[in-house]
């Protein structure tokens, strides 16, 4: 296969789903509040962040750059807006993801995401579904590093609703 025979573009989707020990409200605002999610979403240990915004409401946006890995790592950036919010029951959002290099932006992927909030006993039932789109003659091996990127960070959700009741 030579170069120009290579796809440039991959699809994706994928479900993930996680019950939390909190209330649907409860998850909600975790989602919702500035403090919460960012503390949850993109604070990680190694991490920089060089701006953050989250203005969770339809048609706000989020998102913001950051480094993952210490100084010398890649400056990655991720776009977000809400499209649909239903509070304590649904999210819908869309997303690029990608890098800075050498000042240009280099997208990555784009993605819609839906996330769905249930009672289940006394806790909730979450549904997490992303369908993307993946940049490059790579784009497919994206595919299972975004689900497995999404599952930590659900992780890190549980680990936000255990610390910050």
């Amino acid at each position: 296969m030579t170069p120009a025979d290579r796809p440039t573009l991959a699809h994706g989707t994928f479900t993930i789903e996680r019950r939390y020990d909190a209330s649907p409200g409860r998850v909600f605002r975790a989602w919702s509040d500035p403090v919460a999610f960012r503390r949850w979403f993109v604070e990680a240990p190694g991490a920089t962040i060089q701006e953050w915004v989250h203005d969770f409401r339809v048609g706000g946006q989020g998102g913001g750059r950051y480094r993952f890995g210490g100084p010398d790592a890649d400056l990655g950036f991720n776009d977000t807006r809400f499209l649909d919010i239903v509070e304590g029951r649904r999210i819908i959002l869309s997303y690029v993801m990608g890098r800075e290099l050498g000042g240009e932006r280099r997208r990555e992927s784009a993605s819609l995401a839906t996330i769905e909030l249930a009672s289940d006993g006394r806790g909730t039932r979450l549904v997490y579904t992303e369908q993307g789109a993946y940049f490059g003659e790579d784009g497919g091996a994206h595919i299972p590093l975004r689900e497995e990127g999404c599952a930590e960070m659900l992780g890190n959700l549980a680990r936000e609703l255990e610390m910050n009741p």
